[in-house]
């Protein structure tokens, strides 16, 4: 980050973060925000500068954007309660959730206008920061190499009349002025997006220097490789921050409901005037949503993603649900034998 001293007002310090201190805790501990993350520490800008900090297997989840607390031999002393949260279901098969981002205004949602341009991939971002309650921007970029941009703008728009839609060319300073008023001073911006969509060529614009490798296009299906290895937050010129974040192929969703409801808005209006409250929207009679299929009120593509969606969130969930009961089990159990054991000492 370029500003060593950053006020916590830069940094993005608001009310909703002071209110959780006491006084205590202001007298004896630092506050710092999470600018980078690695594998057994973090690096915290503070008021004062960097602080380098070792997490312990003890220690809080935590990620990049999250202020916390700290003493002066830099042990992490708690997370502060945030107030938004990017997560998803790991990669793979591994039964927990991958935190991502917190603490964010807005995210960009980045997809490239070339032939990896992808609405069902879009609806997923936009039902991630939905359930973030975060505000989503879709950018569309490699404008320069599409000759479809305002058809393709349009079916991005299409998914919500009030969202924010660009279509850029990232080495354009032109285009780039046009997300300026979202990078202003105490405002944080998360990038996210699948690898090869351009999201380190935005970064590098948005902070009029090169500060990361980019990557050529694969010809043969126009992906490009991953160049982004770590999460990090960016001081950009015009006083926000701005997070990248590795391309994600295996985004998965879990516990995201609320935000895939609200990401079809329209699908879950209707499915309010279905004749049955458990209809699965297939086959039943009086299914307002089939009706507006036949009808041609609603597209078939917007509703097999949005069954694809809730399909996935409810098996992610349910899969984590059930590890977090087994995992609480097992500590019972742990517990009683430790009990039994010293009851057992006691009584020799």
């Amino acid at each position: 980050m370029g500003n060593e001293h950053p006020s916590l007002q830069q940094l993005g310090w608001k009310p909703y973060f002071q209110q959780q201190l006491d006084l205590t805790e202001l007298e004896t501990q630092s506050i710092g925000r999470v600018i980078e993350q690695h594998r057994s520490q973090v690096i915290v800008m503070t008021d004062s500068g960097r602080v380098t900090l070792t997490l312990t297997p003890k220690s809080d989840r935590v990620c990049v954007g999250d202020w916390v607390t700290f003493d002066d031999q830099h042990r992490l002393s708690r997370v502060l309660e945030r107030r938004s949260l990017f997560q998803r279901k790991a990669a793979g098969s591994k039964l927990d959730t991958q935190l991502i981002a917190a603490n964010i205004d807005s995210v960009f949602i980045v997809c490239s206008l070339n032939d990896d341009f992808n609405l069902n991939r879009i609806e997923r971002y936009l039902a991630l920061a939905k359930e973030a309650e975060v505000e989503p921007i879709v950018v569309l970029t490699k404008a320069d190499q599409c000759e479809e941009v305002s058809e393709k703008q349009s079916q991005v728009q299409k998914l919500d009349p009030l969202l924010l839609v660009h279509a850029i060319n990232a080495l354009a300073p032109e285009h780039l002025n046009e997300l300026s008023g979202y990078c202003a001073t105490g405002k944080t911006i998360a990038l996210l997006g699948s690898s090869g969509v351009g999201k380190s060529t935005l970064v590098n614009g948005l902070m009029g220097k090169e500060t990361m490798a980019t990557g050529a296009i694969r010809e043969d299906d126009s992906k490009g490789r991953h160049t982004t290895t770590y999460r990090s937050l960016q001081w950009l010129p015009h006083g926000g921050l701005l997070m990248d974040t590795p391309g994600m192929r295996e985004l998965q969703l879990s516990a995201c409901e609320q935000g895939i409801s609200e990401a079809f808005s329209e699908i879950t209006e209707l499915a309010e005037q279905c004749k049955f409250s458990d209809c699965s929207h297939t086959s039943e009679p009086g299914c307002a949503i089939l009706r507006a299929l036949e009808e041609g009120k609603l597209e078939q593509r917007r509703l097999d993603s949005y069954l694809k969606l809730m399909r996935e969130q409810a098996f992610n969930s349910a899969t984590l649900a059930e590890k977090r009961a087994k995992d609480k089990a097992f500590g019972k159990m742990v517990n009683t034998v430790q009990q039994q054991s010293r009851s057992f000492k006691q009584g020799r």
